[in-house]
């Protein structure tokens, strides 16, 4: 293998990945290596194109070390829009921009340049640890060279001793095509869900669609034929359109009882979550309630409600939450699983349109074909696999199936480009670098320039699949949503003064702290992507509904009223201000901010537990830091200090009677990525 030129082992390495049957021609013509011998040319050491040597070097030492979680993973793959542009690379003394597969940089005058970056990780089935691959810089891709590209990494993983289990890419065109070129079978009558690695072995492997990429598809499905029938049932698309645009209505029957809070008692008024998850339980309640009320709109919605409870079980099994726990395909709920997979098997294949035309024939098809092939895949390796069965920790996490841990890695990654468009190829190296030196392959340890756990669900396909998002399409507003208008009450706060507090009625004062913690709830409620921290936020009928899509909220004066717990907290930091505010009158400084969040979570700490709704919410996802409970609460202090401590920031003077109007607070203080990207379920509302 020495003795070939860096010119031959680009070309051999080029040819292998773009046409495997000319390489294997060529072979008996021309000394060419075996196709993967070609691995330790595509291979690299630090963070240059190709397989990363010191990741693949840590997987062998762990696996030589006995440690059983890091015998079997997946393998993720995705693609990276780059900017095309040459650069020249001080440190190599050479120019960069053009396509790089491991083997050497192809640097001439006609080589072509790179557009995009192929990246690989593997992720852990039965612990959730992740190892970034490599990546490539390409020009152009086909299923075909993903699909040897796929091998190559499956065999450099096998070298090391981990076998891989399943392969994961995105419910797209090109990932049909990877998936057909491996040898999948795409077809509901003849689903073929594994492909042999090496070619002909007795090794099989299952192939995964995204599921958020499918469900994408399917809701565009939808939204094209307006309504699709299934064996006597009805899927009006018009019904989910009418639930996202139901404007506010005030309850005119008796409310539940209010709390013992000054100003906490208020009409109640119905709204709907716009951060509910389309395909959930919540949804398919919400639809079933408003029938029940008599909304004309929603009179024969059943067949809606029911498509959406399907879809909702679906995830619910594809994620490994609801009532199936994180590990779904136990024994104990196996039956129950394969009933629901034929259910859905059932309603996908007998799918029509309005003139009778098999949606699963369509040009609308490969959402739900990519479900029933995942349905296989699961049961498959459930079935099969001995290495997921013996000791209790040996067990499948369904979300190692998904782009999520991938996806969360390229939005650290596009974190450390510095940049929301796409990066060059130098940028990219260097950011690429950055992440691989602080990656660790230990359980849940993302890069130290996320902020989300890596289990935490991807943001980009799920906020395209929110009751929000469909409103928008609809009833597009002019801009981003705009603040409410900021509570005359709460300007006796403002400025903050000890003396002036003391002469103010009490009775006012603690109306006015609720207002103010009504309009933070109100603030916050504007970026926020989670539907069950979203509705925690205020104070509402639990005895009306217990699903989370659609809300009774108490108002007071056109506000709506915060929850016990955003009140308690507003309460705690009213009272930190109270007690050193005179120090950041004389230094409004971020430092003496950051002071006052610190004092004010002090206070918080041994009391009672906040926000008793997300109790099961908070251990839904891995254990982190920066779970959405303390950013929460981290976010509604943030927001209040902020208020308090710089009104003429956010105050409107030239307001004509002289009454403040708030306008909405900076993006820096509104939500930062790990609260924004909030997308989770509660176990009644079952958000996938």
């Amino acid at each position: 293998m020495a003795d070939y030129s860096p010119e031959m082992r680009q070309f051999a390495c080029l040819l292998h990945l773009y046409h495997i049957k000319a390489y294997d021609y060529l072979r008996k013509i021309l000394p060419l290596p075996h196709p993967y011998s070609l691995t330790n040319w595509l291979s690299y050491n630090e963070a240059a194109a190709g397989f990363s040597s010191d990741i693949f070097l840590q997987l062998q030492e762990k696996v030589e070390r006995g440690e059983q979680a890091c015998c079997c993973c997946a393998v993720l793959v995705q693609d990276v829009s780059l900017q095309k542009q040459q650069e020249w690379d001080p440190r190599s003394k050479q120019l960069s921009g053009f396509v790089d597969l491991g083997a050497g940089i192809l640097d001439a005058d006609e080589a072509p340049l790179a557009s995009e970056a192929i990246v690989l990780m593997a992720v852990g089935i039965s612990s959730p640890w992740t190892a970034p691959l490599g990546y490539f810089l390409v020009n152009s891709t086909s299923g075909p060279f993903l699909a040897q590209l796929l091998r190559q990494a499956i065999h450099k993983l096998n070298s090391v001793g981990v076998v891989v289990l399943a392969v994961t890419s995105g419910a797209s065109a090109r990932g049909a095509e990877t998936a057909r070129a491996l040898g999948i079978r795409i077809d509901p009558k003849r689903t073929r869900c594994t492909f042999q690695h090496p070619p002909g072995s007795a090794h099989s492997i299952a192939y995964f669609f995204d599921v958020p990429h499918a469900l994408l598809l399917i809701r565009n499905a939808l939204q094209c034929f307006h309504r699709v029938q299934w064996l006597g049932d009805t899927m009006c698309w018009q019904h989910v359109v009418e639930l996202a645009a139901l404007g506010e209505q005030r309850v005119l029957e008796p409310c539940s009882p209010g709390s013992d809070r000054a100003g906490s008692k208020g009409s109640s008024h119905l709204k709907v979550n716009p951060a509910s998850l389309l395909f959930s339980e919540g949804v398919a309640e919400a639809l079933e309630h408003l029938q029940k009320l008599g909304l004309a709109s929603f009179q024969s919605c059943s067949g809606t409600a029911k498509f959406v409870r399907l879809m909702s079980s679906l995830c619910d099994v594809f994620y490994g939450r609801g009532p199936y726990g994180r590990e779904p395909l136990l024994a104990g709920n196996y039956t129950k699983i394969s009933n629901l997979f034929d259910e859905a098997r059932s309603c996908f294949v007998n799918l029509t349109d309005s003139v009778g035309r098999y949606i699963i024939k369509s040009k609308r098809k490969l959402g739900f074909l990519s479900l029933l092939l995942n349905a296989e895949s699961l049961k498959w390796l459930s079935s099969n696999h001995t290495c997921l069965k013996g000791t209790p920790s040996q067990h499948l996490h369904p979300r190692a199936f998904s782009l999520d841990p991938l996806e969360h890695f390229l939005r650290a990654l596009q974190q450390a480009c510095g940049s929301n468009g796409s990066p060059t190829c130098a940028v990219f190296q260097a950011a690429y670098h950055k992440l691989l030196a602080s990656c660790s392959l230990a359980p849940s340890s993302p890069p130290s320039s996320g902020t989300a756990s890596p289990w935490d669900v991807s943001l980009s396909q799920r906020r395209a699949l929110t009751l929000g998002s469909i409103r928008a399409q609809y009833h597009p507003a002019p801009g981003r949503p705009v603040a409410p208008e900021f509570p005359y009450s709460a300007g006796l706060l403002l400025p903050s003064c000890a003396l002036s507090n003391a002469l103010t009625d009490l009775s006012l004062h603690a109306q006015s702290l609720t207002c103010t913690a009504g309009w933070v709830a109100e603030q916050l409620a504007l970026d926020l992507q989670c539907e069950p921290c979203l509705a925690s936020l205020f104070e509402a009928d639990e005895s009306r509904l217990r699903c989370r899509s659609v809300l009774y909220v108490q108002k007071l004066g056109g506000l709506s009223l915060p929850s016990a717990s955003v009140h308690h907290i507003t309460s705690i930091s009213e009272q930190v201000l109270n007690w050193y505010g005179k120090v950041g009158s004389a230094n409004n400084t971020k430092l003496w901010h950051l002071c006052l969040e610190q004092k004010v979570f002090q206070e918080l700490l041994g009391e009672s537990p906040l926000f008793p709704t997300l109790t099961k919410h908070l251990f839904e996802g891995e254990l982190s830091i920066n779970n959405h409970y303390t950013v929460l609460v981290k976010e509604i202090t943030r927001c209040y200090l902020n208020v308090r401590t710089q009104p003429t920031q956010h105050l409107n003077l030239k307001y004509p009677y002289g009454r403040h109007k708030l306008k909405r607070l900076k993006g820096k203080h509104l939500l930062p990525s790990p609260l924004a990207s909030c997308q989770s379920s509660l176990t009644h509302t079952s958000s996938y």
